[in-house]
């Protein structure tokens, strides 16, 4: 198996309340959950293939309870990427490569596409966004906490970004629509961190 790193900032809204009930393994707000997270690689390498600057995204729709169902996925590929990192990017998203995204891959049933698209994303701590050409716009802000400060959850069981304390957000603004899905709403829960993942 390669040996590959990669580190950077992730965030996620999804149609729950705050704080999303899923995350400790609870049932979705809804019944059922639908997601999207995004990725951004300030620094990654893949078997000596550099994947600083690329961004990556999953749209997820889990049916009932995260861990008890299985979820259907499209994703989303940085079109900046050559052939090589693009090929690395499929390989640790995809869960072939181990580490944490392999875990992540284990709660996939369906796959239903893949695409290497345009995508924006920003982030400082306080607000994220992404933008994914012709297909979903979202935006997430921090909650504030006692004093203005950030509130955080840690050591929750199903997580993005594990050893990485979340900071909780709502979203702004939602809207995706691919796959014969079409999702839009906004007030809802949002979730960020750093993360930092690597092969086993």
């Amino acid at each position: 198996m390669n040996s590959w790193t990669l580190s950077g900032t992730y965030f996620e809204a999804c149609n729950c309340e705050a704080a999303c009930p899923c995350i400790f393994t609870s049932p979705p707000t809804e019944g059922e959950c639908k997601a999207l997270v995004a990725w951004h690689i300030d620094e990654g390498s893949y078997a000596g293939t550099a994947l600083d600057g690329l961004n990556v995204a999953l749209a997820v729709h889990a049916p009932g309870t995260m861990v008890a169902t299985k979820w259907k996925v499209a994703a989303y590929f940085d079109d900046k990427a050559s052939a090589a990192q693009n090929d690395a990017l499929h390989a640790i998203f995809g869960g072939k490569a181990g580490g944490h995204p392999a875990v992540l891959a284990s709660f996939i049933g369906e796959m239903v596409g893949a695409s290497s698209v345009p995508m924006k994303y920003q982030a400082d701590g306080r607000k994220s966004s992404l933008s994914i050409s012709g297909v979903a716009d979202m935006a997430i802000e921090m909650i504030e906490g006692q004093g203005g400060q950030p509130i955080t959850i840690e050591g929750h069981p199903l997580c993005i970004a594990p050893g990485k304390a979340a900071t909780v957000a709502r979203s702004s603004g939602f809207a995706f629509a691919d796959h014969g899905w079409d999702w839009k709403f906004s007030g809802r829960n949002g979730l960020m961190s750093d993360f930092a993942y690597q092969s086993e």
